[in-house]
């Protein structure tokens, strides 16, 4: 028989099956960044596994997903900066910012200002006001937290929510199609513009069409939204295609606590669990992708697993591979000390 080893998650596994890596999930429309992770916990039969980045349940496409020691990389992987190919539509707004809420009535003056706007004006505008750094409120209906509830949780109960502005920093904000689209349902016609933002950590591209449509005096909100990248993580990067898992979205009936019969979407990975982990990024592979690396010798290994400081230059977070060039591990993420040299921030222990 095989020797097998139990990973610190629980399952058996062969001494050549991964206990830790990255995978990136093309999420579909309709199931939260959650369900996406309970998705990955499933076939995995992991409890370990985390995400970077909250994707929204109507948006679509990368969502960095790690397991094992990797949920520890996940910090670091969460603060790189973003594309996203979204649609706005200029002419409406609505409660939450996107097409899941409700329309909010149609502004005195929209048509004719939707009449007069054009694709180059409005791509001056976004040159001008909404290019580089700029101060961002984020939308009531994100993830931050607010006295230790999620400003979303508040905001559907009815409270009122106030968050205060973040500085973010919009590298670049392109048109890519700009058409006019008459609603007769709503009376009004509007103007759909099909976009491509690369953005800092933290930027809510809902917030972006809300204040497109703010300084247009027209409203706007987001009728779709992907993401293609988080850092050096590209769904159209060809040579990643093997990390790329998807899923499909299935119905999930159940009962609650009090008795109900609840019908939910949950999502199924297109994968099965030898093709995920055969498709994984291994904590090495992520981490030079992610950051600056140093190799270090069996000395420093050992100083660092003990928490020890090594007198090497690091300007910011670096990773740390030990071993032979051939099985190259991550054994620390390192910081700058005060003291001058490096510290390790994160340990990472060695895997069977």
């Amino acid at each position: 028989m095989k020797p097998t080893a139990e990973s610190s998650d629980g399952i058996e596994s062969g001494t050549a099956e991964p206990t830790s890596g990255i995978i990136l999930v093309d999420k579909p429309s309709g199931v939260t960044s959650h369900d996406v992770v309970a998705a990955v916990r499933s076939g995995l039969g992991m409890r370990r596994v985390g995400h970077a980045g909250t994707l929204d349940p109507m948006a679509t496409g990368l969502l960095v997903v790690g397991f094992g020691q990797a949920t520890r990389l996940l910090t670091v992987i969460v603060g790189h900066d973003k594309t996203y190919r979204a649609t706005m539509r200029l002419g409406l707004a609505t409660t939450t910012d996107d097409a899941d809420g409700d329309l909010l009535p149609v502004r005195p003056g929209a048509a004719q200002r939707v009449d007069e706007l054009t694709a180059q004006g409005l791509q001056d505008l976004i040159d001008r006001c909404f290019t580089g750094w700029i101060d961002q409120v984020p939308d009531a209906f994100s993830a931050i937290k607010v006295k230790g509830r999620r400003a979303y949780d508040l905001a559907r109960a009815g409270q009122e929510v106030k968050l205060e502005p973040r500085r973010i920093r919009i590298a670049s904000f392109r048109l890519l199609d700009f058409r006019r689209v008459d609603l007769p349902d709503q009376g009004t016609i509007v103007v759909d513009v099909d976009v491509e933002v690369t953005c800092s950590s933290g930027t809510y591209i809902r917030a972006l069409a809300r204040d497109l449509g703010e300084q247009l005096d027209l409203g706007g909100h987001l009728t779709a939204l992907r993401r293609i990248r988080v850092g050096p993580f590209d769904l159209e990067n060809p040579e990643l295609a093997s990390t790329v898992a998807g899923g499909h979205v299935v119905p999930h009936t159940y009962r609650n606590r009090q008795g109900e019969t609840v019908v939910r979407s949950r999502m199924v990975l297109d994968r099965d669990r030898q093709a995920i982990l055969d498709g994984s990024l291994s904590l090495a592979q992520a981490a030079c992708m992610s950051m600056p690396v140093l190799n270090l010798d069996a000395d420093q290994a050992a100083r660092v697993a003990n928490g020890g400081f090594l007198d090497l230059p690091v300007a910011g977070l670096t990773a740390a591979l030990a071993g032979p060039e051939s099985r190259q591990r991550l054994a620390a993420i390192l910081v700058p000390s005060t003291r001058g040299g490096a510290k390790p921030d994160v340990v990472f222990h060695p895997e069977a």
